[in-house]
């Protein structure tokens, strides 16, 4: 029994994985900039008999550094708005870089104001993670937005949202995106935690960084990771307070029935 059980796990569970490991990591998802990272599209993703479309949604890390090549690239893109999930600190030390057609949307609803212990350690880092993850007073007034703007999105154009890392608020944004979209948690959970691979050499450079001026870079390192705990604390504290994600759709940010066949219509094939 214990061998047939390993049979069927190569070739039906590995398998599996390998298949999802290759949408999250398809060549079209991650885009190259000069001056940026982690900035992708959330393109190819199954959402029942249909997959969200390429070239409609993007979730990125800092623009800030943003190269001419870079806005050449996302001019391109016909970025339709940029929505900035940063406070007003991080967008005054470093204001984002965009294409001159591209309407800005600063979308900062307090999230940022989210407090750190600074004398955390790596055994209750997890927990503090978790923790903030699943705060939803601010959610609303942060996403909501970006539904509106994607609601009245002409076809022909796209929308694209950031904040510093493309890991935290960008990875919930993605996660109500994708799930309003229809989109099996699975995929959203792997789509955040790639964020780790996407990230990773950005994030290696700041831990280098930290390091140099004689700070600790392993007990930082466990905040900057996608962990998959982190993402799971948030649906399931949205379970928890609403009784399903559908709920909250509807009862916390107010989008119809109407408005999401609306969505799933525009952003899926």
């Amino acid at each position: 029994m214990k061998q047939l059980l390993i049979v069927l796990f190569v070739f039906v569970v590995l398998p599996s994985m390998a298949q999802d490991s290759a949408l999250v990591f398809h060549p079209k998802r991650l885009i190259t900039l000069e001056g940026g990272s982690n900035f992708r599209d959330l393109g190819g993703y199954p959402a029942g008999r249909k997959h969200v479309k390429w070239g409609k949604i993007f979730r990125s890390a800092d623009i800030s550094k943003l190269t001419d090549n870079d806005l050449t690239k996302l001019s391109q893109l016909h970025l339709a708005v940029v929505c900035d999930l940063r406070g007003p600190d991080e967008v005054k030390n470093g204001p984002d870089k965009i294409p001159s057609q591209t309407r800005y949307l600063n979308l900062p609803a307090g999230s940022e104001q989210l407090k750190i212990n600074p004398n955390f350690n790596q055994i209750n880092a997890d927990s503090m993670m978790r923790s903030i993850y699943a705060q939803t007073s601010y959610l609303k007034a942060k996403y909501r937005p970006m539904f509106d703007e994607m609601l009245q999105m002409p076809t022909d154009q796209a929308l694209m949202f950031h904040c510093t890392a493309g890991k935290d608020r960008t990875g919930i944004g993605a996660a109500l995106i994708l799930s309003a979209l229809g989109v099996d948690k699975k995929y959203i959970i792997a789509d955040y935690t790639a964020t780790d691979v996407f990230w990773k050499l950005t994030r290696e450079k700041m831990l280098q960084a930290m390091a140099s001026r004689g700070g600790n870079p392993e007990k930082l390192r466990a905040l900057l990771e996608a962990q998959p705990a982190y993402i799971q604390s948030f649906f399931d504290t949205i379970d928890k307070n609403f009784g399903s994600m559908d709920n909250f759709l509807h009862q916390e940010l107010g989008l119809s029935n109407t408005q999401l066949k609306k969505l799933k219509k525009q952003y899926l094939q």
